[in-house]
């Protein structure tokens, strides 16, 4: 549980920020001020302020069940007045590079559940800005081959594994929802079979399973420093782009405020 001096500066976010890794948001935090962190119950949480805006990030590690409980400690630690999922996506549409930003106007998953969003927001693919569906999967989806599928059958631009718990939590709180995920891994190359032993469910790396997958394929390395790299980057696009987002969110919801 948070301590008495961190609940007191960060219960009650203006923006809360579901995300599944550290990096994909660090770019982010970078650009926060007086950023603290702690641990509760299962989850890492990391609260600061962004031009005067508060901002609370739950890390919730892979999948939809450990997305689903991380939303509801951070609604109930730090009852936000937007909440958004962040993070990184796969492409499942060759328009979308990697570095693209998806803005999901709805969100579903491989067995039939949908989330339909409340969007006001022009696409502008041009300049790397996507609206459209986002598919929440089961497992990390590797191959460009499965990818290409996935499109194709759900109609989606991108996949991840936690937006629709997110969006899910989010409803049955009646609490405003946003998606946005970068395009981490695009439709150019599958992504190298070590990764589904490396990382786990909390989205740490097993160093143990990285040693084992160098000494049996030391290519690995080259692979997984390439994914490293695009991470980066990826991560260093969201920031930007919800350096936008976060403004226009808080000014809409003062604004929503002053007309009651």
């Amino acid at each position: 549980m948070p301590d008495s001096h961190s609940a007191a500066n960060f219960a009650h976010a203006d923006i809360g920020i579901v995300c599944a890794l550290p990096i994909e948001l660090g770019a982010f935090l970078d650009r926060c001020q007086k950023v603290k962190k702690y641990t509760g119950g299962d989850f890492v949480f990391r609260g600061g302020f962004y031009d005067g805006i508060r901002i609370a990030v739950v890390e919730s590690g892979m999948g939809f069940s450990r997305a689903r409980r991380a939303t509801q400690a951070l609604l109930e630690g730090h009852s936000p007045r937007w909440l958004l999922s962040c993070g990184f996506a796969g492409a499942l549409q060759s328009d979308l590079s990697v570095g693209s930003i998806l803005v999901a106007d709805s969100i579903v998953d491989q067995h039939g559940q949908n989330v339909q969003v409340d969007l006001h927001m022009p696409a502008d693919p041009a300049r790397g800005l996507f609206i459209g569906r986002l598919l929440t999967a089961d497992e990390i989806v590797r191959t460009v081959a499965l990818k290409r599928e996935l499109g194709e059958q759900h109609s989606a631009l991108a996949v991840d594994q936690e937006s629709l718990a997110v969006a899910q939590v989010a409803r049955e709180h009646k609490t405003p929802f946003l998606a946005v995920r970068v395009i981490s891994d695009d439709l150019n190359s599958d992504l190298p079979p070590e990764i589904l032993s490396i990382v786990g469910a909390t989205g740490s790396v097993r160093f143990g399973a990285a040693l084992g997958a160098l000494w049996k394929r030391p290519a690995s390395a080259k692979d997984m420093w390439r994914l490293r790299e695009q991470a980066q980057s990826a991560a260093s696009r969201l920031a930007t782009f919800l350096d936008g987002v976060v403004i226009q969110l808080h000014a809409a919801t003062k604004a929503d405020s002053a007309a009651k």
